[in-house]
């Protein structure tokens, strides 16, 4: 850093999203409103987090002349969940966060811009005094396993800040945090007998940082961003242009000032391409700007706190926030913040929701205190250190983590007891996650999210008690009443929407069952183990029966089941399967000969009395199939149906193909029926195009044009989904292998062809590898051939410099 430098600007970004994982599976199940995607999390990273991983700097003909990281320029924060979540579905971009605090690090004087974040995104003023300690310092755990130092400072969820917060996290290291302007009650000069001035969000002056001592007599650096510009960045149009953003921050600086100062914004993350489309590209635009014009030093806050300590002390206003207007009523009573869409809608539910959280806290307090001092030399520190486990799940791992923490050698049964007191205290901090108050109505799927990991807790606690908490919890939440009538309240959402959804061991072995009668090779769905001991399957028709043993065993409590299971298809989606624990060999042996013989005479009726007889009321159908299977399953079980009625769809189609040409001659519109069914059938076609390396492209000149002519309306969608994939392999494909002259001539050909269509096309990772392919060493080599006269190597630029022209991707090429 320039110590004569005056101008300072940090961006930072709090990257988070509320947990969607279901709590019983520890994964996020297919989200349809996410489609094309797999889910949100998935959709959001598309249009958000890759983006700022290789943001997009383009010329004025709009011509991408250069790529960069976002993350590396700027001061951010990722959510810990949302790490996990990426790390296990988007390990590419994961790896760009990371590779971008090292980068930052060079930056900035050795100060990483990557803050950590409080574990699970709770109102810290709201949560009791264990729950803030673990929070704090499972957020800077997670953080040092992922980034491989100490964070310098903590983002408070919707900064919501009280005095006891900030002395835990300036206990445990943590220097700096971030707050909205209003959030500051008063400061003063640090000298002596200076006087203290109340401020409010218009007179504090946001652009340096401050001291906030504690009563404990410790100390925490605090920076107040500024409200208008950030406020403008999330809601207005400053992002429709890097430079307007850029010249936005540039005007707040002082006229007149001769100290050095900092005007710094922060905002949700997602704003840089989600909530506002090619976001990224005016954040990537707006560094570029400033740093090329050298109108100010970009840099972050570990960094300039560094240079430029503070010379003001501040008190803050405690329990406030930055989206609640009555402090941080927002996640505890009706206030009315809301969100807008439902105006004459209320949030009394609010309140009673807490309580009943609270109280189930309690209880699971009451449990874990009790039951896990049988096994632990201390309880809280033991959850605390839990992190651990829910980083590395790993069984050795595991093993070594009871070692150390256990107060004697613990038993099979033992170590799953005290796995399981310990997974109950995490879901009873997941059920705090704020988005479960933000916003509207109490059936909004954050709420759903949070009564799941409350139900998971309650379902953990049952093990430990014959006296159930359900009934109670359900009473309190009783009395949170929902905007939506079918749904009444609470109790009523959590009887329709959370119940139906709880999985214990039998569930799983139910979905193992079914599953194996379309795939027998399953050794793990979710976060269970599957051991398979043995599996018979048998045809007689239709019918369709598979008869089994298998092991199931919980990765996250080490819970096991043996089980026995048999499942019968009729044909279609009728599907009826029995599963039951601990089957003794010899009644194994009967049922499974009973049910044989049953089915070699095609008794239907007698196989269903077999199953009812050995399994009871454990019967299972598609019904009870995990989302993503059964989708699978569903699909397999229609594939004979839709061959008939794709060839159906054909016939009509073909013998309808000469008419709908000559209707087209005539300017006469497709009738619908017909415009349907060729919409179809170039959509399939299309689809089986793209599935191959090699495209015919007669055929696909000729699909394009009939659907240009015929004005057949396609699923632009999933099309360009499909078409994006293939372009992005085919350039994986051309990198491993840059002699390939005839692969970029099809990508070129490909691109042109599909013109007239104007699918969307996803092509973030296509342009990335064209800049990496123009980085690599092998192109150095090409070039010289081709400046020598090399009449190869000529063509082969020309044709790459012609593929980046389609791709809007502009290099210097000789």
């Amino acid at each position: 850093m320039n110590p004569n430098q005056k101008k300072y600007i940090c961006i930072h970004g709090h990257f988070y999203q509320p947990s969607r994982e279901n709590p019983w599976l520890e994964d996020i199940e297919l989200q349809d409103s996410a489609y094309p995607f797999h889910d949100w999390n998935e959709r959001i990273s598309e249009e958000c987090y890759k983006g700022n991983s290789n943001s997009r700097i383009l010329d004025r003909q709009g011509n991408i002349v250069k790529i960069i990281n976002n993350y590396s320029r700027i001061s951010f924060n990722f959510g810990p969940t949302l790490l996990s979540w990426m790390e296990k579905h988007q390990p590419e971009v994961y790896q760009a966060v990371l590779e971008a605090d090292k980068i930052s690090q060079e930056r900035y004087s050795g100060h990483g811009s990557a803050i950590a974040q409080i574990y699970n995104h709770i109102i810290m003023p709201l949560a009791n005094d264990r729950d803030k300690y673990t929070q704090i310092y499972w957020g800077i755990k997670d953080f040092q396993a992922r980034f491989r130092r100490y964070p310098e400072g903590m983002w408070l969820p919707e900064t919501a800040v009280d005095y006891r917060t900030l002395e835990i996290m300036a206990d445990l290291g943590i220097q700096f945090t971030i707050l909205a302007p209003h959030q500051a009650k008063k400061n003063r000069k640090l000298e002596e007998n200076s006087p203290w001035q109340e401020v409010n969000k218009t007179i504090l002056n946001t652009k340096q940082p401050y001291i906030c001592h504690l009563p404990s007599g410790k100390s925490i650096y605090l920076f107040f961003y500024d409200g208008t510009i950030s406020h403008e960045v999330s809601f207005g149009d400053i992002l429709t242009n890097g430079e307007k953003l850029a010249d936005r921050l540039l005007k707040a600086f002082s006229q007149d000032n001769g100290a050095p100062e900092l005007v710094h914004i922060a905002t949700d993350g997602e704003t840089y391409g989600h909530h506002h489309r090619f976001g990224d590209m005016a954040l990537a635009y707006c560094l570029h700007y400033i740093e090329e014009n050298k109108a100010a030093a970009i840099t972050n806050y570990g960094e300039y706190l560094e240079f430029h300590p503070p010379v003001y002390e501040v008190e803050i206003v405690e329990n406030s926030s930055w989206s609640c207007s009555h402090g941080i009523e927002r996640w505890r009573s009706d206030c009315g913040c809301y969100c807008g869409i439902h105006p004459d809608w209320h949030q009394k539910w609010r309140k009673p929701l807490r309580e009943a959280m609270d109280w189930l806290r309690d209880q699971s307090i009451q449990i874990f205190e009790q039951e896990a001092s049988v096994y632990s030399k201390d309880v809280w520190q033991t959850r605390n250190e839990y992190i651990s486990i829910v980083l590395n799940r790993n069984p050795d791992h595991i093993e070594s983590f009871f070692q150390e923490y256990s107060s004697h050698p613990l038993t099979s049964e033992e170590k799953t007891k005290a796995l399981t007191l310990l997974e109950i205290q995490r879901n009873a901090m997941l059920m705090y996650t704020s988005c479960g108050w933000f916003f509207d109505e109490i059936s909004g799927i954050e709420t759903i999210q949070i009564m799941q990991y409350a139900a998971r807790c309650i379902q953990l606690i049952q093990r430990f008690t014959d006296h159930s908490p359900e009934e109670e919890y359900l009473k309190i939440l009783e009395q949170a009443p929902s905007n939506i009538p079918r749904y009444q309240n609470g109790a009523k959402i959590y009887q329709l929407l959370i119940k139906p959804a709880i999985v214990d061991l039998l569930r799983v072995a139910a979905h193992y069952a079914i599953t194996s009668l379309f795939d027998g090779n399953q050794k793990s769905i979710f976060c269970y183990q599957i051991g398979q001991e043995k599996i018979n399957r048998l045809e007689s028709g239709k019918l369709k029966i598979a008869i089994g043993k298998a092991n199931i065993r919980s990765e996250i409590t080490w819970e096991e089941d043996k089980i026995s299971f048999a499942v019968l298809h009729l044909g279609d989606h009728n599907v009826n399967g029995g599963v039951g624990s601990h089957m003794d060999e010899k009644v194994y042996d009967v049922m499974q000969n009973e049910i044989s013989t049953a089915l070699n005479r095609g008794d239907v009726a007698v196989i269903i009395r077999l199953m009812d007889q050995y399994f009871g009321t454990n019967s299972y159908s598609l019904w009870h199939l995990f989302k993503d299977e059964q989708r699978r399953v569903v699909r397999e079980i229609m594939n004979l149906n839709l061959e008939q009625i794709n060839a159906n769809l054909h016939q009509i189609y073909m013998d309808n193909y000469t008419m709908m040409n000559f209707l087209n001659l005539l300017n006469i519109p497709i009738f619908q029926p017909f415009s349907s069914i060729a919409a179809y059938e170039t959509e399939q076609e299309l689809l089986a195009l793209f599935s191959q390396e090699v495209i015919d492209l007669t055929r696909l000149d000729k699909l394009v044009q009939e659907a240009q002519d015929w004005s057949i309306t396609l699923d632009h969608a999933a099309l360009g989904f499909k078409i994006s994939n293939w372009v992005n392999q085919s350039l994986d494909n051309l990198k491993v292998n840059l002699n390939s002259l005839n692969k970029i001539i099809q990508i070129i050909k490909v691109l042109n062809l599909l013109k007239p269509i104007a699918l969307p096309l996803h092509l973030w990772k296509a342009q990335n590898i064209y800049f990496e392919i123009y980085q690599q060493e092998e192109m150095k080599a090409i070039q010289k051939k081709a400046a020598q006269g090399d009449e190869k190597n000529q063509k082969w630029l020309s044709q790459f410099k012609q593929l980046g022209y389609i791709l809007n991707v502009e290099v210097s090429l000789q």
